[in-house]
């Protein structure tokens, strides 16, 4: 059974502030609870509606009724699975391979996916700026499928990292240089911009060369979203 207090303050960590405070984040779903749950992390609670889950987890599990999650989820249908996790401690990214840095990303699923793509291209390191959305935001979690475990993400004063690193920086931009047609080095970082605004003024300063995508469609069309580009420059990377 879970009591009030319990309910209350895991309904809580939805805000950042609380996150932060508590130093706690929520994922939901079975596939991304059991994923942290095979990591590092360390598990604060488990609750689920799924008595099997519950035996099979029995050190940490809480068997909880369907209304009761629901007080404590974020999602409009709780799908019976909850957990709670320790924030882990960041780490100084290690500069010996590729990093993805991020400009102010504010869209939860773009910054969940962007983290997802670095798992699976093998790019260990993610720096964003402080105003950068939440890594531990739910609906940025949900989006990372898990690979929140396997990133290395560090928040910190972006313009001050790229002008006293030695890697060389690239940023996409509309007007860069055809990816395809630039010789891209073993290790580097590529530097992605905000949806709306881009690359920042602060920011453009910093970098030695700028990259594009290049489009073969109508020039009506919009520019390709954060998370598209993000896939599409890292595959360039990793074919280099």
């Amino acid at each position: 059974m879970v009591g009030k207090s319990q309910i209350k303050l895991i309904k809580s960590l939805q805000q950042k502030k609380i996150r932060t405070q508590q130093q706690l984040f929520v994922v939901e779903g079975k596939k991304t609870t059991q994923e942290l749950l095979n990591s590092h992390l360390e598990v604060y609670g488990l609750y689920s509606t799924d008595q099997n889950f519950v035996t099979e987890n029995s050190a940490n599990c809480t068997f909880v009724s369907s209304a009761d999650l629901k007080k404590m989820s974020s999602l409009a249908t709780p799908n019976g699975y909850l957990g709670v996790f320790k924030m882990p401690e960041a780490k100084e990214a290690v500069l010996d391979d590729w990093i993805v840095a991020l400009d102010f990303i504010q869209d939860p699923g773009n910054l969940g996916t962007i983290i997802r793509l670095c798992d699976w291209f093998g790019i260990k390191n993610i720096i964003c700026t402080k105003n950068t959305v939440d890594c531990y935001n739910p609906k940025v979690l949900q989006a990372t499928m898990g690979s929140i475990t396997r990133v290395n993400l560090v928040y910190a004063d972006l313009v001050e990292f790229l002008t006293h690193t030695t890697l060389p920086i690239y940023g996409a931009f509309m007007d860069g240089a055809s990816v395809y047609k630039s010789e891209l080095p073993k290790k580097g970082i590529i530097v992605m911009g905000n949806e709306a605004n881009g690359v920042s003024s602060l920011v453009l300063d910093t970098i030695n060369e700028k990259i594009s995508i290049p489009q073969y469609g109508e020039k009506t069309t919009e520019s390709l979203n954060v998370a598209t580009a993000t896939a599409i420059l890292l595959n360039e990377i990793r074919r280099a």
